[in-house]
């Protein structure tokens, strides 16, 4: 007979047993509103994910078991008991050790268990260290049908439990996970469920988490894969779903359930910063957040992102001009607020300056970076007076330069684009805008923020090019040394100008102490810092980079302070 399959695309949170509990039996609810057989939950539901050494602490595993016990006794009494559940939660091994695993709950009782086999330990992972790997396989019946469950990384992985299910004969497998975003990451997704529903000889149910955890991003994208490497069903990125699809009878054609339209790459880039924002922030308690608001082209997609996260009412923007800030860039500053129906608020800092100065013979970097101080001085304030999350505005290639000031514009609780290259800053403002002309509605950003070229403002005259090669320049050689390790000589061949190469080279280098102390921020390149990579504090291990020639050269504008000589 055929059977409907619910996949539930949760945002579930870290810890909080009795939130998730109550997600899960209210997604559980509407499954079986719809007709669901069976309604099939992402890795680790119960407790959250990535739940880390959360998972070695036996009070909070008795908690979870108290919450699944409650969960299926619930389910009894709100009449779902001939629905099955299959969720994922935290176990225990018959030694005592943690285990990653899923659960079918049917009747008020847990009836089948099953512990992860294939334990991730690269990029983002830490599972081996946490987890002891399952070794038994599952396969459930359902509406009288076979159905196996694995989760996540098993099937990464070649052999292990997704290699036994074509020997139990099964009529769908289903998978369990909570496998965070990345861009390019969805294609290889569904061509990794294709090999797999080829291998088993069945299709592949694929649910996901989605929303916003810590510096991870999970983008739910939720899918149903056929034998013949059909996409079946499909929900979309970004978003709780409930995504239905109807395995028929043996014998019988196969047919597509729901297909969600896939998102531009733009699209889903910035719908990814803007979940990451909203999760972070909801889940540590904060309803809003405040900002520097400069004119400039990353504070306006910053407070963009936070916007579309929260509400523009809920996001404060302060303008904190210097005798060196232009009049466009407060012109700017006060139309983007405009625009987004922002708490738009002007404080000088001048006043500030002039007293530290007074007492503290200052210039040069010193001086400049002073500026970028009392701003970050001026923004906790707000944020302790006032309980706003405080974002600092850096993107990734000026944190690969560490084009920064330490407790200054580096100063915040969470970076939105700290994974975003300048390049692609002016990429996602400009898709933002013509996402709105497309609605019919305003632009958030202020044209004149895209065009104008970057400065941080900090003495008269100043542009980054003044301290930095071009952007699109720069992007390029970091894309190769960072993303692609690539060495000084593999950027050499490249034809780069070995004078460019070298003093990019010697930026990103010195500016790990920088790296390391900037705010948490969304993942969303295959690697980000903080989470998958360090890159050395010196430069001895390579070629050698020649010193600079002047103090200007070492230690100039933002991009090295005092701090670094």
């Amino acid at each position: 007979m055929p059977m409907t399959i619910a996949l539930a695309q949760i945002d579930a949170r870290v810890g909080d047993l009795d939130r998730n509990t109550t997600q899960v039996l209210e997604w559980c609810t509407r499954a079986a509103e719809a007709g669901a057989d069976v309604v099939v939950l992402p890795e680790m539901t119960l407790t959250g994910y990535p739940i880390e050494d959360l998972a070695l602490r036996d009070s909070f595993a008795r908690a979870a078991d108290r919450s699944l016990h409650r969960l299926a006794e619930d389910l009894l009494g709100r009449g779902l008991g001939e629905l099955v559940v299959v969720l994922g939660t935290l176990g225990r091994s018959p030694g005592g050790r943690a285990t990653n695993r899923a659960v079918t709950v049917h009747r008020g009782q847990v009836v089948a268990t099953y512990d992860k086999h294939h334990l991730p330990n690269y990029g983002v992972f830490d599972e081996f260290r946490i987890f002891s790997p399952g070794e038994s396989t599952c396969v459930i019946d359902v509406a009288g049908r076979r159905a196996g469950v694995v989760i996540c990384e098993d099937i990464w992985q070649d052999g292990g439990p997704v290699s036994q299910m074509d020997a139990a004969d099964v009529d769908v497998l289903l998978v369990l996970n909570g496998s965070p975003y990345e861009e390019g990451k969805g294609h290889v997704r569904t061509e990794l469920a294709a090999r797999r529903a080829k291998e088993v000889g069945a299709p592949v149910v694929y649910v996901n988490l989605v929303g916003g955890q810590d510096d991870l991003v999970f983008d739910g994208g939720s899918f149903v894969m056929g034998t013949d490497g059909l996409l079946l069903a499909s929900a979309p990125q970004f978003v709780e779903h409930l995504l239905l699809w109807e395995l028929p009878d043996e014998g019988s054609p196969i047919v597509r359930g729901e297909l969600a339209p896939p998102l531009e790459a733009d699209a889903e880039v910035y719908s990814a910063l803007v979940t990451g924002l909203r999760g972070y922030a909801t889940k540590n308690g904060f309803t809003s957040v405040v900002l520097g608001m400069s004119g400039g082209i990353d504070s306006a997609l910053v407070a963009a992102i936070a916007a579309d996260a929260l509400g523009g009412p809920n996001v404060v923007g302060v303008s904190m001009p210097s005798t060196h800030s232009s009049d466009h860039s407060r012109d700017d500053a006060a139309d983007l607020a405009r625009r987004l129906g922002a708490d738009y608020r002007v404080q000088p800092i001048a006043p500030l300056v002039d007293a530290f100065e007074a007492q503290l013979a200052l210039d040069g970097v010193a001086a400049e970076n002073l500026q970028a101080r009392m701003r970050g001085v001026i923004l906790m304030a707000i944020s302790n007076a006032e309980g706003h999350l405080v974002l600092a505005t850096g993107n990734k290639t000026e944190l690969a330069v560490g084009y920064s000031t330490i407790y200054g514009d580096a100063v915040g609780g969470y970076g939105p684009i700290k994974d975003v290259d300048k390049s692609r800053v002016w990429a996602l403002a400009r898709w933002r805008n013509r996402a709105a002309l497309d609605a019919g509605r305003i632009p958030p950003i202020p044209e004149s923020s895209i065009t104008k070229p970057p400065s941080a403002e900090l003495r008269p005259g100043q542009l980054d090019t003044d301290s930095l090669p071009p952007y699109h320049l720069l992007d390029e050689v970091l894309d190769a040394y960072v993303e692609h390790a690539e060495g000084r000589a593999e950027l050499l061949d490249r034809g780069f100008d070995a004078r460019v190469v070298d003093r990019v080279l010697s930026l990103v280098d010195r500016a790990e102490w920088k790296r390391r102390q900037y705010p948490v921020g969304p993942k969303v390149t295959a690697l980000a810092f903080g989470r998958d990579r360090r890159l050395p504090i010196t430069n001895a291990w390579r070629e050698p980079v020649p010193a600079p020639t002047t103090p200007a050269a070492a230690a100039h504008d933002r991009v090295d302070d005092p701090e670094d000589t």
